[in-house]
């Protein structure tokens, strides 16, 4: 607590003996270059010289002031540009009528040490009357500078705690908009938040998604560049490299030129500043690189300072971000006579100039530019001076009550912190139509045009005007470009390109390459079933399920669909073998009917034979039902016709091998079995048979039929027209009677093996149904395990197969001895009862 109070005495003793003290300065008085004394008084700095000359620090005597040399002509202009705007002020009966603006202008140099001295001049002032006390206010009421965004932070931050408003008339870092940090900061530029992110705009118009990106590294350069970056990652903006360097640092600068060198990106976003850019454009033309895609901003676009001899090699057909020029109505007049007459203060014409007037010598390097005016339409950051000037103008006026017939309150005192409050608030037109005003973070509207560099007819270099952006209009009205209008890196009248990759086309995608930017990538097609029907897809689209993709996999086309055509050659030769079977059949039945009355037909039961030739007939005619489109009609027919059929033809056959054991039978004495098993009896049997597969297909059909379906999980390229069973096990249960029916039926001709030998039909029977089961036995892995309209062609194989085998194992020898040995055809021979031939 005791050295709480002992601090805040000593603090209040040495505030009282600061009040009660007289102001001096210490050190020499460092005077402005440019000055004029009037009722209010505005400051400047401006970098009107670019070479600064450090003193001897021997520490043996008192160092010199800093000297500098080397005319900035566009620093020279900004001083001529606010010279001429107070000139026009005071000579205005309506803005501050009867109060004249002064202004102390001091040349910073272009560096961070000779603003940081100007800085302390500009707040101290020169000179103090004799006894005058410190009150701590500034001679001046406002400072208009810096340049470059680090040398305003240095004059902002130093002028902050006194509150003196900054006006800035090219400062266009972010980091200035921070209103905690710069309370009193304004500018009449763009902040390069705007020009940043347009910056990413224009290489995302132009198609170009592999770049390199150099900046100044200085405050300027590195946020604007970083906003940069953050947009171009936002815009799908691959950066190969991003290097910066300062100006006082030529080891950096070469190491920058060979990133540049071994780099594969044709675009370059250049975020430097005008002695930063001179200095690459230097080493790039030493090592004659070109072939480069410049992409500038408003520091060094449209500076004419690097246009030299060899500059457009490499410089030519650059596009770049450029302050709106607006041609300040007088200015060139002013610059060339009356600014001579008044700023200059060995060239004035009174004897009392100001005591503080340096020699003539000062401005010799100055005085070579009196006649020079070629640059005046090119000074983009002229009318930005011009509008800080009336900014000033408007806020004193408002502070000052001025009135257009009555005049200034001059006796105000006007303190710092009011010119800030009253800066807040001004909104003004000038002369060349701007409206100026200053939003929440002291700055105003983005507004740039798009300049291209391009070569005259007479080969000079302009900065023809092919695009503008404009902040304040709506965002799809913003960026305009006129491509055609431009002329491009090397003279070309086509578009550069540069990519990391080149571009995916439809019916592939991009897949990233490891460890690499998303713009470099391979092209990988797409998979079977998939698609992309546009450029550079990061995915492929799974068709839908009836579609399919075509042979370019960017068209998801219907796929093929697949079934057993009567026009292919497949459904050709199945339909061929079936009416083959069909007229062999006939054939068949016509040989028997006309020997109808012969033994061996007799003897083999005609009504049976002519009951199977009919049903085998019929077997040979289902196989075409399976042929052709699946609809719901032909599924439920192919199924039951095929069943019942062969029931019906094994049916047959079954009893004609229960007759042939009958007939067997019935030979022997005493023997009543043929009443048992007679024509009616036989006719029942097969009837019976029959029914009870009409009665299964009836329950099949009723509770689930079979029904046509398109199978996709097959084929995944096309798709199998079928007939889906609807339930298996009425499926099986068909097949499964046609199979009962069958091995019944060869136990039965197996049996009746031992009959004579002359009397062979259980033999043959026994052969046929041998021959019938091993089809369908062989039928159902071949059926399972076929694909597609095989399993279809499979299972009418398996029909054809069977009927085929019992027509010929049944027929064939019966129409052989009918045809070729009809003496066998006797009753003799067919009781066996023929006499052995003698030899």
């Amino acid at each position: 607590m005791l050295l709480f109070i002992y601090k805040l005495l000593l603090f209040h003793q040495l505030h009282t003996k600061a009040e009660k003290s007289l102001c001096r300065i210490m050190g020499d008085s460092k005077y402005p270059l440019l000055s004029k004394d009037g009722d209010v008084t505005i400051g400047a700095l401006f970098p009107i010289r670019s070479t600064e000359t450090l003193p001897s620090f021997e520490f043996t005597k008192k160092p010199q002031l800093l000297s500098c040399s080397s005319v900035n002509v566009r620093g020279f202009r900004m001083a001529q540009t606010m010279t001429f705007a107070i000139e026009e002020i005071n000579q205005s009966e309506s803005l501050l009528p009867n109060v004249s603006i002064g202004y102390h202008i001091y040349d910073s140099c272009g560096s961070r040490l000779s603003t940081m001295s100007a800085t302390m001049a500009l707040m101290n002032g020169h000179v103090f009357a004799v006894g005058e006390r410190c009150d701590g206010q500034s001679p001046i009421h406002a400072i208009i500078g810096e340049t470059e965004s680090s040398a305003t932070m240095i004059l902002s931050r130093t002028t902050g705690p006194f509150k003196i408003p900054v006006i800035s008339h090219s400062a266009s870092c972010e980091c200035l908009s921070n209103r905690k940090d710069y309370p009193s900061f304004f500018r009449t530029i763009a902040s390069d938040y705007h020009q940043s992110r347009a910056l990413a705009y224009i290489v995302k118009h132009f198609g170009w998604s592999w770049v390199g990106a150099v900046n100044s590294d200085n405050d300027y350069g590195n946020n604007g560049m970083t906003i940069f970056l953050n947009t171009a990652q936002e815009e799908g903006i691959c950066v190969e490299y991003s290097v910066k360097f300062y100006r006082t640092e030529p080891d950096k600068l070469q190491k920058v030129v060979e990133t540049i060198k071994k780099s594969t990106a044709k675009v370059i976003v250049a975020f430097l500043t005008t002695s930063e850019m001179y200095n690459l454009l230097k080493q790039l033309n030493i090592q004659n690189i070109t072939g480069l895609q410049m992409i500038g901003v408003e520091s060094w676009i449209t500076a004419k300072s690097l246009i030299t001899p060899n500059s457009f090699h490499v410089l030519g057909g650059s596009l770049g971000f450029a302050v709106r020029k607006v041609d300040i109505e007088g200015f060139s007049d002013y610059v060339i006579k009356a600014f001579w007459k008044t700023a200059i203060p060995c060239l004035r014409t009174e004897k009392n100039s100001s005591q503080y007037a340096l020699n003539c010598n000062v401005y010799q390097d100055l005085l070579a530019l009196k006649n020079y005016n070629e640059d005046v339409p090119e000074q983009r950051y002229a009318s930005n001076v011009y509008k800080a000037v009336y900014a000033v103008a408007h806020s004193l006026h408002s502070l000052l009550k001025c009135k257009e017939i009555k005049g200034c309150e001059k006796d105000l005192k006007l303190q710092s912190q009011q010119v800030v409050e009253a800066l807040k608030n001004v909104n003004f037109t000038v002369k060349m139509g701007d409206r100026v005003w200053f939003d929440s973070t002291g700055g105003v509207v983005a507004q740039y045009e798009v300049v291209n560099w391009q070569k005259d007819s007479d080969g000079s270099v302009q900065f023809k005007p092919v695009g503008y952006y404009d902040a304040s209009l709506p965002p799809d009205q913003r960026f305009v470009l006129n491509t055609e209008n431009i002329i491009w890196v090397g003279g070309q009248l086509e578009k550069p390109r540069s990519v990391c990759s080149e571009s995916c086309p439809p019916g592939t995608r991009k897949a990233t390459q490891k460890g690499r930017p998303v713009c470099c990538y391979d092209c990988i097609p797409c998979a079977e079933g998939e698609i992309s029907n546009e450029t550079d897809s990061n995915n492929c689209k799974q068709c839908p399920g009836e579609y399919w993709s075509n042979a370019e996999k960017n068209k998801c086309v219907l796929k093929a669909v697949e079934f057993l055509s009567f026009t292919e050659v497949m459904g050709i030769v199945l339909i061929f073998f079936s009416l083959f079977g069909v007229g062999l059949t006939a054939l068949v039945a016509i040989l028997f009917y006309s020997k109808k009355d012969t033994p061996i037909v007799k003897a083999n039961n005609s009504e049976l034979s002519f009951l199977l030739l009919f049903s085998l007939t019929l077997c040979f005619l289902c196989s075409l039902t399976f042929i052709g489109r699946p609809t719901e009609w032909s599924c439920m027919l192919r199924h039951t016709a095929f069943g019942i059929t062969f029931v019906l033809c094994i049916s047959c056959v079954l009893g004609k091998t229960i007759v042939v054991l009958m007939a067997f039978k019935a030979t022997l004495p005493g023997s009543n079995v043929m009443k048992w098993f007679g024509p009616a009896q036989q006719r029942l049997s097969v009837l019976a048979f029959t029914l009870i597969q009409v009665l299964i297909c009836v329950l099949w059909l009723t509770l689930f039929p079979p029904f046509p379906y398109k199978n996709m999980k097959y084929y995944k390229e096309k798709i199998i027209l079928e007939c889906s069973l609807g339930s298996t096990t009425g499926f099986w249960a068909v097949l499964g009677y046609i199979g009962l029916l069958a091995v019944l039926c060869f136990i039965l001709a197996f049996l009746a093996r031992t009959l004579p030998d002359n009397f062979n039909e259980a033999k043959f029977i026994t052969f046929s149904m041998l021959i019938f089961c091993a089809v369908w036995i062989t039928f159902i892995p071949a059926y399972v395990s076929s694909p597609g309209k095989f399993t279809v062609a499979v299972e009418i194989f398996a029909i054809l197969a069977s009927s085929f085998g019992l027509l010929f194992c049944i027929f064939a020898p019966k129409c052989y001895i009918i045809l070729f040995k009809p003496e066998q055809n006797t009753k003799q021979h067919m009781m066996g009862k023929v006499p052995p031939k003698s030899f």
